[in-house]
Formats: C-alpha cells, sequence, structure tokens
C-alpha cells in the first residue's frame, strides 16, 4: 500500500527520524536509541517513511543502515513554496504599515 507522504510527515515521530537520519545514514537501533519508544515501534515508523519513498535502506554487511531521499523531500517543499509566498506577501504587507505607522508617529 503506498501511503501519502504528508500522512507520514504528520506523526511528530517519523518527523524525528527523518532530520536523524537527514545527518547520516543510521541503523533501525541506531535510531530506536534516540527515542522513548520500543524498537518494534521505530520499524513500522521505518516502514511507514519507506512506503512513501522518503527513506531508502540500504545492506551494509548484517546491518540495513537508513537514509533520507532527498528527492521526495522536495516534492514537500514545492507543496509548502505556495504558503511561504502568501505568507512573505502578508509579512510584506506589515512591513510596509508598521513602518508608515512609525514615520506619522515620528512626524507628530
Amino acid at each position: 500500500m503506498r501511503r501519502d507522504i504528508f500522512q507520514a510527515i504528520a506523526d511528530p515521530t517519523r518527523r524525528g527520524i527523518i532530520t536523524l537520519i537527514a545527518l547520516q545514514a543510521m541503523t533501525p537501533n541506531a535510531i530506536a536509541e534516540n527515542f522513548n519508544t520500543t524498537r518494534q515501534a521505530i520499524s513500522k515508523h521505518l516502514r511507514i517513511l519507506s512506503e512513501c519513498d522518503l527513506i531508502k535502506q540500504e545492506q551494509k554487511g548484517r546491518e540495513i543502515y537508513y537514509s533520507l531521499e532527498i528527492d521526495k523531500m522536495k516534492e514537500i517543499d514545492q507543496w509548502m513554496e505556495q504558503f511561504r509566498a502568501i505568507w512573505e506577501t502578508r509579512f510584506n504587507q506589515l512591513d510596509t504599515l508598521l513602518a508608515t505607522i512609525k514615520n506619522k508617529n515620528n512626524g507628530q
């Protein structure tokens, strides 16, 4: 079953896993050490992230290492860009308003 990437990142533990493995590839046990949860719960989160193609796994000897799939993260960034543009416009309008009020008060 393919899951939606936005469902995957909705969970704070999965966002934490993404943050961890963005820095370096890690084994499930190394990932689990960073959370107050069971190894089985971490495995479930890893499976969901894998199903969304947000992470990839690589076998190195007897260990499996998980790393971030950067291209899939770009999809999230592209979706967020529309909101970034809206908020930047609003902040610019607020800056203009505050500057106008400041100038008006300094002129009195």
